[in-house]
């Protein structure tokens, strides 16, 4: 069963855990979605209405929000746009010490094929802007802890904006390099070192700001 860290008549914020995913097409697959639309049909009549507002990666654990109105979900979408309102900040491990230890990064992204996305020139058709600010909280010889807040939500952001600056996160099979796909194999890491940590908005009906934290160890 999904982990609820809060529940009202209007949304429900979870923690996912690392290599679920929020929803997926295979009908025996087990997803976010399917898991908590069976936890709400205990009070329904028929199937209860689940709103995606925002996704985490497969691989990624971490906080995510469900609305359970179509006002609700509105709203909330709303606020996952940029400059809507909505604060995720992220935990990342990355391998490497060409970051500074803070700053700003700004990319174009397009999704690309095979579930991967690649940086782009801003003038190339499709482009997104990608952006995303970092401080690093800890660190060790080869690799830093880093705190992520992110300002875009494009496809493999944090992942592919941390490989091209240098410093994969540890377990990406996707964007990591070899020293980094290494390191993490000689260091028994087989998991993402990417979390959704803290979550923020502004409740659809009372107005209230919420926010939410995930303790997690990286």
């Amino acid at each position: 069963m999904v982990e609820i860290i809060y529940e009202d008549e209007a949304l429900i914020v979870c923690r996912k855990a690392a290599g679920m995913p929020v929803q997926t097409s295979g009908i025996a697959a087990k997803d976010m979605v399917s898991e908590l639309k069976k936890y709400l049909a205990r009070d329904f009549a028929g199937e209860p209405y689940l709103g995606v507002v925002h996704r985490l990666d497969q691989p990624v654990e971490g906080l995510v929000v469900f609305a359970k109105t179509p006002q609700a979900a509105s709203s909330l979408s709303a606020q996952v746009k940029e400059g809507g309102g909505m604060y995720k900040e992220y935990l990342a491990r990355v391998y490497g010490r060409i970051l500074n230890r803070s700053g700003r990064l700004e990319d174009y992204i397009i999704k690309g094929k095979n579930n991967m996305s690649r940086i782009a020139a801003e003038n190339e058709r499709g482009a997104q802007k990608a952006v995303l600010e970092y401080d690093c909280i800890e660190e060790d010889e080869y690799t830093r802890l880093l705190r992520i807040v992110l300002h875009s939500g494009r496809h493999h952001q944090i992942r592919l904006q941390l490989a091209h600056a240098g410093a994969p996160i540890l377990g990406d099979q996707r964007y990591g390099n070899e020293k980094a796909l290494e390191y993490a194999k000689e260091n028994g890491i087989r998991r993402l070192c990417l979390a959704a940590v803290r979550l923020e908005f502004t409740h659809p009906l009372s107005g209230e700001r919420k926010s939410f934290e995930a303790d997690v160890k990286m």
